[in-house]
Formats: structure tokens, sequence, C-alpha cells
């Protein structure tokens, strides 16, 4: 099975401590979002875990103690850098800032486990197209020696992300073509593989490939193991990754990122970490005496 880390809060960079000590214990436990007296538990170890897949937006606190995973488990980085300030991302490092841990990380775990993502994509006053391709050439200009790939994505207009940046500019058809045209110009400049992952449309005329980015291929490559040949099933539609299992939980990243799918609103993620416990099984809250606990399934994707 594959354990994902990041796809519903930014578990490395806010509750890191908490993360390092399920590692530490060898389980996890993760409540359904749908169901909260659901309960999945998760073993945490090398033969119940074929890669654990993180993604963030600030790798700094988990640096000096990341290799207590690493050590033990295949694992694969996506590193989230966008082009907008704090007016967008308020807890997100500024892009400089970001590059330089991005660099410290790939020393250190290798190059063919870091993917750079540069999403998702949106428009407003300030965050024009051209504003876009300036960031993105300065940014892939440092990064390309130091990652596997760069994903890309245009924005998914959620109610919520309407209502939270009433600010964005509604990317036409137009604008979309000129925007992949470009990087995919400026991502072959520097000999980066660029890719999409999601329902973003074709455009591989643009020397921009259509994958999901959880892949067992990409992660085979970059661990050197080798998989089944499965259908990837995606965990959304249009999503062409692999089933994996999320354990964090919504509405606990205080990125504050307007754009964000994961939360309701920002305030929601401070006040749901009061009910945080970093030696908790679960990332927020603890077992309770009417929870149904289920062994979560864990069949392995490795060929034997």
């Amino acid at each position: 099975m594959i354990i994902n880390t990041g796809g519903r809060t930014d578990t490395v960079q806010y509750y890191t401590d908490w993360l390092l000590n399920r590692f530490s214990e060898g389980y996890v436990m993760s409540r359904n979002p749908l169901f909260p007296g659901k309960v999945n538990r998760y073993e945490l170890t090398p033969d119940k875990v074929d890669c654990v897949v993180f993604c963030s937006k600030n790798y700094k606190t988990i640096l000096p103690r990341l290799h207590e995973i690493t050590d033990k488990f295949n694992t694969y980085f996506h590193y989230t850098i966008t082009a907008y300030g704090k007016d967008v991302e308020p807890g997100v490092p500024s892009i400089d800032d970001s590059m330089e841990t991005l660099i410290e990380l790939s020393k250190q775990v290798g190059k063919q486990r870091v993917s750079w993502r540069y999403d998702p994509i949106l428009l407003t006053e300030k965050y024009t197209i051209e504003y876009h391709l300036k960031t993105f050439e300065r940014m892939a200009k440092k990064l390309a020696p130091y990652i596997d790939r760069c994903v890309i994505n245009f924005v998914e207009m959620y109610k919520k992300v309407e209502h939270n940046m009433p600010e964005i500019i509604m990317l036409s058809e137009q604008d979309t073509e000129i925007l992949a045209r470009e990087l995919g110009n400026i991502a072959s400049k520097y000999g980066i593989h660029i890719q999409t992952c999601g329902k973003n449309g074709d455009f591989s005329h643009y020397g921009i490939h259509g994958s999901g980015c959880i892949t067992l291929d990409i992660m085979g490559q970059a661990n050197d193991i080798e998989f089944k040949n499965l259908k990837h099933k995606g965990m959304r539609q249009g999503c062409n990754c692999i089933e994996s299992r999320d354990i964090g939980a919504y509405d606990t990243c205080m990125n504050g990122c307007k754009y964000c799918y994961a939360n309701k609103n920002p305030k929601k993620a401070f006040d749901n970490f009061k009910y945080h416990d970093p030696s908790s099984p679960l990332l927020l809250g603890k077992i309770k005496s009417d929870d149904v606990i289920t062994q979560g399934s864990q069949k392995s994707f490795k060929k034997r």
C-alpha cells in the first residue's frame, strides 16, 4: 500500500512530531471524514508500506530527523512552491527560502525522489500570465538540477475557492493555452520533465505530459523497486494516480492558502489545532469509547 502524508493537510510543516511518533510507534489511526465514528488503523512498517508519499510547502522542520523515515521506507516527496506571496499563502515561506529548503531536501534524499509542484496556477490582477512566466523561469533555472519533475495544474473552481478568493480571474481557454505553451518551453529549456495531474486537458503538443503524480512507475524508478502492472484507479475524477491512504485530516492546515480545497476556512484549522496531541494515534483528538476501529487494507503493489 501507499501512505500519503499530505493530501488533507501539511502534516510535515505543522505536525512533524506527531508524524515522526507514528512511524516510531509503527502504526497510525485515520478517522473517516464522512463517517467520523469509523476509524481505520494502518501499520507503518516496511513490510506493510510500499512507499511513503510526502507533500508539503515547507520541509525545513523535518529535515534534521527525516532519516528516521527514509532509512527504513521507500519514499517520494512533492514540494509545492508557487509564485504567490503572503497575500495568498499566509503561512508559506518565501520563494527563495522554499527553494533553498528544496535543495537541502534533494541533497538528502536524492533528486530522483523530489517533485516540484507549481500548482495551482491561477490569475488575479497581481498574478498575471507574465508574472507567472517570469517567476516560473527564475525557479526552473535554480531547481532543475535538484528535481525529478515538475507538476503543474490549473486551479479548479470549487465553491469554497470562489468564496475565499473572490479576486480570482477565471482562466479562459486562451489563457491556459498560452500558459501551457510557455511553461512547456521553459521546462524544455532547463531539461525539466513537466506534467499535469488531473483533468486539466491535453497539453502534450507543448511537451507537457499527462500523467498521475503518484504512480507506481514514478515511485518505482525513484526507489529502484519493481511494482505490478496495475491499473491506476485515481483518488478523484480525472486522477491517474495509484490508490493511497491519507493519514491526515481536513480543516487542519494552517498555511491559510486562499485557494485551499481541504479547509472550509483558515480559522477552522487554527480552532482545530487545540485538539491535536502529538502522542495520539489520530492527528486530531483521541480514540473514543464508541469508535469503530477497523484494520485498513494494506495490500502490497510490489512484484514478489
